[in-house]
């Protein structure tokens, strides 16, 4: 991924610092291993590391070329949020938000130029659920409500809410798709309620808004057609998100293993039983997990590297690989949950403790499945597309 290269940008809100030059990967992720307690303890990723990761390049990573920005091929993305996560799974979670403007492609392209104005990097986070309903009066709607699970609220520039389905003239290629509305968010009052047992830094909290007028031209489907044409908003919207969500887990299970492999050589254990290394379920138990999470990760960027190759010959990405898309993102995301799990269990009694590593990446891990684009019913709409019978939901 490319770092900025322009000249010194203040953000279009004007709370980040000064920009400060192009920042590494590697440099980032360093910093992100240092404050990944932090951000637990706060509940949320702080506006000066969300300025960072701008420099980094993070939320340039869908921002279309036309506007200065990067639209990174997916596959390439995924690898970067993987990475992130094995660092801090809250902290890949927001970043994964950097492919997020590939939703605001679908907004009127002179919507897009005002908010891409100030610079490529702008952050975008959305409460879609539950839908709320909006009144329609001349312009556009008058929109009140609640939403929950806005994660990254309270570092974004731009925060989507969902106001009801797709309108009338919409519905025959969107049905059931939700119809989004788009503020700054400075606009948007944030419930600060997020209180869980894992992915605490990912600061989801809800979203609440009374009588706030939207025009028309500040909204768009979710999931709809793109107005830009290029090759990334060409590339299954939807599907994305299940997959940048489901590349938190890859890096979760790379981190549990690598945790897992360096308690092996331990000396002295509680109870004076041989080490760890010694032992042949900790050896089996190891490399049974090694090969399910390589398994996994296999068939998640073999699917993403053929829908990319699709894109760039020019050709629509058919149903059928959209669906390997959808399927290989949950299978992701359960099989690294349950790779984190085993090394939890392999690990020993020194994994109960708080200040275990183990500790958070299990609890996080865990929360990674229950996103509702990487739940059990994927596996229901997946087989009804093998079997070519319709999805009881919209999908893939």
């Amino acid at each position: 991924m490319q770092a900025l290269q322009s000249d010194a940008i203040v953000d279009s809100q004007n709370d980040y610092p000064e920009y400060a030059g192009p920042l590494s990967l590697d440099a980032l992720i360093d910093e992100v291993e240092r404050r990944r307690d932090e951000f637990d303890a706060i509940s949320h990723v702080p506006r000066d590391m969300i300025g960072k990761m701008k420099r980094a390049g993070i939320f340039r990573a869908s921002t279309p070329k036309r506007f200065g920005g990067d639209a990174l091929p997916p596959p390439r993305f995924l690898e970067t949020l993987e990475r992130i996560a094995v660092a801090d799974g809250s902290t890949a979670w927001v970043a994964a938000f950097g492919s997020a403007s590939t939703y605001l492609a679908c907004l009127p392209v002179e919507t897009q130029a005002d908010i891409y104005a100030s610079g490529p990097d702008q952050v975008f986070a959305g409460g879609l659920y539950p839908l709320q309903k909006a009144e329609r009066v001349p312009g556009g709607s008058l929109v009140s409500g609640q939403w929950r699970f806005a994660s990254g609220c309270k570092g974004a520039d731009w925060i989507g809410v969902g106001i009801g389905e797709a309108p009338a003239g919409a519905q025959d290629r969107n049905a059931g798709k939700p119809f989004t509305a788009v503020f700054p968010a400075s606009e948007v009052e944030i419930v600060d309620n997020w209180n869980v047992v894992g992915m605490q830094g990912t600061g989801s909290h809800d979203l609440r808004l009374k009588d706030k007028f939207v025009d028309e031209q500040w909204t768009f489907v979710r999931g709809g057609n793109a107005l830009i044409d290029e090759p990334l908003y060409r590339y299954p919207a939807v599907a994305y998100q299940a997959q940048v969500h489901a590349a938190v887990n890859l890096g979760l299970a790379r981190a549990a293993l690598d945790v897992l492999a360096g308690l092996s050589g331990v000396t002295k254990t509680t109870t004076g039983a041989p080490r760890l290394a010694d032992r042949a379920y900790y050896r089996c138990g190891l490399a049974q997990a090694e090969a399910q999470l390589r398994s996994a990760r296999a068939f998640f960027f073999e699917s993403a590297e053929a829908s990319w190759r699709t894109v760039l010959a020019g050709d629509p990405v058919a149903p059928a690989a959209a669906n390997l898309l959808r399927l290989s993102a949950t299978h992701a995301a359960h099989a690294c949950a349950d790779v984190v799990m085993k090394a939890y269990r392999i690990a020993g009694i020194g994994a109960i403790y708080r200040e275990s590593r183990m500790q958070r990446l299990v609890r996080d891990s865990i929360v990674v499945t229950q996103h509702a684009f990487l739940g059990e019913g994927t596996y229901d709409a997946s087989g009804a597309v093998f079997a070519g019978i319709a999805p009881v939901t919209p999908y893939p």
